[in-house]
């Protein structure tokens, strides 16, 4: 069964960090570019940022970069979000997504998504 699980979501203070996790399980990450996205309350949901297969590569949403990185790790099949400085319109699930199409923050270039987790920012 092919299958991306999402981990280290939480509740954290404005200005702090989390790391989220994505492990592959059931095919080889490295075959597959990997986005993170996050939906918010009633909002729609948003690429927030991207990596090539290789790592070499990433893409990230202008209201992120500076304060988030994603990197991977294909032999541990997993992909992280490293999330700084963090703010209470961060506040979403956050979901990771696989797609064997172009590197893109567009949801309809991936076909294989986990089941999100939550972050939570709040004093």
């Amino acid at each position: 069964q092919l299958q991306l699980v999402e981990s280290g979501g939480g509740l954290v203070q404005p200005g702090g960090s989390l790391t989220l996790s994505c492990a592959a399980s059931g095919f080889a990450l490295d075959s597959y570019v990997i986005g993170w996205f996050r939906q918010a309350p009633g909002k729609e949901r948003e690429g927030v940022a991207c990596i090539s297969r290789s790592g070499s590569t990433t893409v990230k949403a202008d209201s992120v970069k500076g304060r988030f990185t994603i990197s991977r790790d294909n032999a541990k099949n997993t992909v992280y979000l490293q999330m700084n400085s963090l703010k209470a319109e961060d506040t979403a699930i956050y979901y990771c997504a696989a797609g064997r199409s172009r590197l893109s923050r567009l949801e309809g270039e991936y076909d294989l998504w986990g089941q999100g987790t939550q972050v939570t920012v709040s004093s």
